[in-house]
């Protein structure tokens, strides 16, 4: 059983039992972009008894097992994040994007409301798309030489941290459109009179929004730290 505390970060949380990553969704406690916080201090935050909150996710902290991605060296872990989170996103946008303006057409009259999630939706996508390209055709190459190199690579953009940085900025502007998009959807819930579709897009966007937050939280959290501290070690055995 894994001990979760007020003093825990909410990465810390997530990596330490990955079946609070869906009860921190639940709840509204940003475990990615916000990971460094406590989750003392985000249960405060939102008005929330971090004590009762805890006894409330009792169930998925006494599920054992660390997340897989806590022990992938650098390489595995961009290997990892191209082929489940880079995948799903770039086949589910379409997919998402199509459902979003089927709505719209059909319930726009009614619900203007729309207007604005298509819009704040449409934007999500112009954003993540060109991230994730950057990444896959950029700093993950990067990536992987470092982690397979005895010695520190010269890299045109210099120390990693650079693309970093770039990369930590964007997810937060990610972070809040998705935060934008909850508000626009009242927390993803459709109308009553919504239609199946309205029901399947509502329920795909909720989807799209957690294994969004997912994907960023082993990045800044995990694979990012972890490439700083790697770029490290290369340099200081050069300076030996």
């Amino acid at each position: 059983m894994v001990t979760i505390d007020v003093s825990t970060t909410l990465a810390a949380a997530v990596d330490a039992c990955p079946a609070l990553a869906r009860e921190f969704e639940r709840r509204g406690l940003d475990y990615c972009c916000g990971g460094s916080r406590t989750l003392g201090e985000a249960c405060e935050e939102l008005g929330l008894d971090p004590v009762a909150t805890i006894a409330d996710m009792s169930s998925a902290t006494a599920m054992p097992g660390a997340a897989e991605w806590t022990s992938m060296s650098a390489d595995e872990l961009v290997d990892h994040l191209e082929a489940t989170h880079h995948r799903y996103l770039w086949d589910e946008m379409p997919r998402v994007a199509a459902l979003v303006e089927k709505i719209l057409g059909v319930h726009g009259e009614r619900h203007p409301e729309l207007n604005d999630v298509a819009e704040c939706f449409g934007r999500v996508c112009a954003d993540l798309g060109p991230h994730m390209l950057k990444e896959e055709r950029m700093l993950f190459p990067m990536i992987r030489e470092l982690a397979t190199s005895a010695e520190a690579p010269s890299f045109h953009c210099g120390s990693l941290r650079n693309p970093i940085s770039v990369m930590l900025s964007e997810h937060d502007a990610v972070g809040d459109l998705l935060a934008r998009l909850r508000q626009l959807t009242d927390g993803y819930t459709p109308p009553a009179d919504g239609c199946g579709s309205y029901v399947a897009c509502y329920a795909a966007l909720a989807e799209l929004e957690a294994d969004t937050h997912l994907h960023i939280h082993k990045e800044n959290n995990v694979l990012f730290p972890l490439v700083v501290r790697l770029e490290a070690e290369r340099s200081a055995m050069v300076d030996r």
